[in-house]
Parts: structure tokens; C-alpha cells; sequence
């Protein structure tokens, strides 16, 4: 008989987990989530409820690898290490796990509804879960996902730098710098999964929403997963726009700075990310 799920009778929880199916399977329909590739997490505490917290631990603490205080005890839906996108769209409680951070703010425990591993990135995620909290920013998702054409620019050498990274996106279309207002940042290759990453990851985030990893791929925070997907699609899409502009024959011409500034001023687009 199947156990009983804790999205059961639980429905603002089970909407959270539910846009994280549903972002899952536009990564994979996007073909950014090859194999097991990528992963997300999102913070729900606020959908927390005493039934859910009196729930034992289904395995041992374990370590983080980084002391957090500010996500002291909140509670966490994280993919599952070795897990795909297209499953986890489809069974999101089998391929995902809602953990718990200890005490200790260094280790986090696996709650429901399965042991499921989290994913091997789960200290760049949380440590930047960690940074939104205590800088008070209303973001809960964090997402890693394999862009194609924001990888591949990560592989020319001029663009291994975020000023001309962004600027180079923004004047693509307008909607990248409506809809992408802080732009992209830039962390030079680092072991995946390390605490290295994160720390790199840590000093970019603080001005950008969303990161390129040389060579890897993107993480992104958001209000929500969907959030967090939508910005890195449209820096995405300006990439493809680059792309198909160059091999009608030349460098694209992009919109000029004028032209930009003009688009900031009349939307009064953000230059620091609101909380």
C-alpha cells in the first residue's frame, strides 16, 4: 500500500511542490535538463504546518558542509541527487525531498516523504538561501539548470566577463532587460558541488539574479521557482537571438546604450534587486 504523501490534505504546500513539477518539465522540454542534470530548491516554511514539524527524520543528520544561521530551522523542497527533471515533473515527492535544517545551522535532515538524497549542490543552494534570508530579500527559490546557448557563450573567452555578458544580452530585446533588469553574472569554472562554487556564487548573487557558471550552466534565485526559471529563459533567449544573428553573417549590431538607458527610464526598471 503507498504511504500516504504529505502534500495530502495540504494544498498551499502542494502548490509549491506542483510549480517545481511544472518548471522540472520545461527544463527538460527546453533540453537543459539532460540525464540528472540540474537541480532546485525552493523555501517552505511559510507552508509548514505542526503536523509536518512533529514528523520524525528519516535518516541521520547530515552535514551541510557550511555553518548557516539565518536558515536556522526552516524547511526546504530540494531535487534529489541523481534524480532527472522529467521524473520529478511527473512524481515530485519521489525525486525530491522536503528536508530541515538543524539547530547546529551546519546539518539538515531528510523529513518527507521519502529519503531521497538531496541534490550534490545542495551547499551552493542553501548558502544562498542562507544570503537571501539575512539580507531580508522576500526570495525563496533557488535553480540550477544547463541553458544551452548561455553555456556556450561561457566557452568564448570575451564573454567570460559579467559587464559584457550583459550588456551584450540586454541589447538583444528589449524584454531581456524588462524582464532581466539586474543582468547576468559571471563565476569563473570551479568544481561542481564544492564550497568553493558557493562562495563564488555568493559574491556575484548580492548584485545579480542570476549567475553563469563557466562551462556549466546558470543558477538563479527567484520569488518562486517560476521566477527564477522565467529570468534565466529571457537571458536565454537573448542568447539564441545572438546566435542566429551571427550566422546570418555578422556580429549583431544590439541596441546602443541610448537606446537601453531610454528602456530603463521609461519602465523604471530596478538597477538593485527589490527586496
Amino acid at each position: 500500500m503507498k504511504t500516504k504523501s504529505v502534500l495530502e490534505g495540504r494544498q498551499e504546500l502542494a502548490k509549491v511542490i506542483a510549480q517545481c513539477a511544472e518548471v522540472a518539465g520545461y527544463l527538460w522540454q527546453n533540453g537543459w535538463a539532460e540525464r540528472n542534470g540540474g537541480n532546485l530548491t525552493c523555501d517552505v516554511t511559510d507552508v509548514i504546518d505542526d503536523g509536518i514539524r512533529a514528523l520524525p527524520s528519516l535518516a541521520p543528520p547530515l552535514p551541510i558542509g557550511k555553518v548557516l544561521p539565518s536558515i536556522k530551522g526552516r524547511w526546504f523542497y530540494a531535487k534529489g541527487t541523481g534524480c532527472r527533471m522529467r521524473d520529478l515533473s511527473r512524481e515530485p515527492m519521489d525525486n525530491g525531498c522536503i528536508i530541515r535544517i538543524t539547530d547546529d545551522c551546519a546539518h539538515y535532515e531528510m523529513v518527507a516523504d521519502k529519503p531521497v538524497m538531496p541534490t550534490s549542490e545542495l551547499p551552493s543552494h542553501l548558502a544562498l538561501q542562507d544570503y537571501l534570508r539575512a539580507s531580508g530579500s522576500s526570495y525563496k527559490a533557488t535553480l540550477h539548470t544547463h541553458p544551452v546557448e548561455l553555456v556556450a557563450m561561457s566557452h568564448i573567452r570575451r564573454f567570460c566577463d559579467s559587464a559584457t555578458l550583459t550588456r551584450t544580452l540586454w541589447s538583444m530585446i528589449p524584454e531581456t532587460l524588462a524582464f532581466a533588469p539586474l543582468g547576468l553574472g559571471f563565476v569563473p569554472f570551479q568544481i561542481p558541488g564544492t564550497v568553493e562554487l558557493a562562495d563564488a556564487t555568493l559574491k556575484e548573487i548580492g548584485t545579480y539574479d542570476v549567475v553563469l557558471w563557466e562551462k556549466h550552466g546558470t543558477v538563479a534565485v527567484g520569488t518562486d521557482i517560476m521566477d527564477a526559471f522565467d529570468q534565466t529563459d529571457v537571458l536565454n533567449k537573448a542568447a539564441k537571438i545572438y546566435m542566429a544573428a551571427l550566422r546570418l553573417g555578422g556580429e549583431p549590431e544590439g541596441m546602443t546604450d541610448a537606446q537601453m538607458r531610454g528602456i530603463q527610464d521609461l519602465f523604471n526598471l530596478p538597477r538593485t534587486r527589490v527586496k
